[in-house]
């Protein structure tokens, strides 16, 4: 009997060939993998639904930045051989061939791979079928479609996978929730009670496939050749938000009068725990940060290792800028579009207490570069910034705790792969201040 991946490749054959098109443009299918875990197919099945990739696309933050890296790199992408990693519905692919790549290798585990040629070979106008509609976009010969990992590329089905060429750039939109997190990429939205003043915020959860990417450049990418994005870095600083705690704590002590001696008000520690147990992804704005960011870490796309972002650990230290609550710690990532030639030479750890400027810390050299806009594109998920899909990652503090203006926050945090399931996060979070000691951990799921 035939097996799926076969009858849907010899199915989209046929109505390839019953659409007249006969351009290179191609779908490849690894073999199905016996050993592939539950998460794994959860993760992969998520993004066959257009609801994900619909709200990526509409960030325009995200989207805007890829397309401005793209064309400001076009030297480098002309006439060259590129490879989308978890291209998804093909955007950046599209990008790059409009840039003038003379091919694009746009791999996608995902069903959306096959969904999108689907589209393609059954899409109508008035005036052209698919073979004009791809002719027109100048991506019938270049743009080349892998359904599969690129983990498999080459590994499972070498018949129906083959890269027999190096790649001179690769591309990919891989970053998740704290830069690194990795979850089944689910799609809900999310509601601030009305007494919040925030928005409805549709939310996506996003994931990390940064170890992807350092598979296809150690396999593929050529020396001296080009990786967008380039650059990452994650932050944190400490936070208050007296909206979220008033509509999710303080409504338990009085709700429609009733009396808090009727035990009312014995939700509360519940409601604490519910609401703050996990990490939460919202969006805050700068009014809300309390001191400037500290770097957790800095990631160099063309040396960093898969080993690297097993655990990540490292000391904070920040001096509050106001007399405020302190409601917990927040968590964003900036993303650059650079050059393999920017390697900084310092550690990008050291620890900070508020001397350094927002968008800049301990006085690193890539930071410099950062601030001439022209040099170096960023997409940034900063609290002062436009808000992103991303959206900032929290960690909500059971009880609040008012600090003084100077006052010191300092501790240490982890980030590390769960072992029951490597596409969780633990988070384990060490903070003092005002003489007192706090220890917080989270799972990030």
């Amino acid at each position: 009997m035939e097996d799926e991946p076969q009858s849907k490749r010899r199915l989209l054959q046929q109505k390839h060939t019953a659409a007249g098109i006969h351009a290179p443009l191609r779908v490849f299918h690894p073999s199905s993998s016996p050993r592939r875990e539950d998460a794994d197919r959860s993760y992969f099945q998520s993004y066959s639904h257009i609801g994900i990739h619909e709200q990526m696309i509409k960030d325009r933050v995200r989207t805007d930045a890829y397309r401005d890296a793209i064309m400001r790199h076009q030297n480098l992408i002309s006439d060259k051989v590129v490879m989308d990693v978890g291209c998804g519905t093909g955007i950046l692919s599209i990008f790059c061939a409009q840039a003038g790549a003379r091919r694009v290798y746009a791999v996608e585990a995902s069903e959306i791979a096959i969904q999108i040629i689907a589209f393609i070979i059954n899409s109508k106008t008035s005036t052209a079928n698919a073979e004009i509609v791809m002719r027109d976009n100048n991506l019938s010969d270049k743009v080349i479609i892998l359904h599969g990992r690129v983990e498999s590329c080459g590994t499972y089905d070498m018949q129906d996978i083959e890269i027999e060429e190096k790649v001179d750039v690769i591309i990919s939109e891989w970053m998740g929730y704290i830069l690194l997190y990795e979850n089944h990429g689910q799609t809900f939205e999310f509601y601030i009670p009305l007494n919040c003043a925030r928005p409805l915020i549709p939310i996506v959860l996003v994931q990390s496939m940064l170890t992807s990417v350092i598979f296809a450049r150690d396999k593929w990418l050529k020396p001296g050749g080009l990786i967008l994005p380039s650059h990452a870095t994650i932050y944190m600083a400490p936070f208050t938000y007296d909206e979220m705690y008033e509509s999710t704590i303080n409504f338990w002590r009085n709700v429609y009068g009733i009396n808090r001696s009727l035990g009312v008000s014995a939700m509360i520690p519940h409601a604490k725990l519910c609401a703050f147990e996990e990490p939460a992804i919202e969006t805050i704005g700068g009014e809300n940060i309390l001191t400037w960011p500290s770097e957790i870490k800095y990631l160099d796309c063309y040396t960093v290792a898969a080993r690297d972002l097993e655990s990540i650990t490292t000391e904070y230290r920040f001096r509050s800028l106001v007399q405020a609550p302190l409601h917990g710690f927040a968590f964003w990532f900036d993303v650059e579009f650079n050059g393999p030639a920017v390697v900084p030479s310092e550690s990008h750890s050291q620890l900070t207490d508020g001397s350094s400027s927002f968008n800049s810390s301990n006085g690193s050299s890539h930071r410099k570069k950062r601030v001439k806009s022209d040099q170096v594109i960023v997409l940034s998920t900063s609290p002062e910034e436009a808000p992103t899909h991303w959206q900032q990652t929290l960690l909500y503090l059971y009880e609040p705790i008012e600090v003084k203006q100077d006052q010191i926050i300092e501790g240490s945090v982890t980030l590390a792969q769960c072992k029951e399931n490597s596409r969780f996060m633990n988070i384990q979070l060490q903070y003092r201040t005002g003489g007192q000691s706090f220890v917080k951990e989270s799972v990030l799921r």
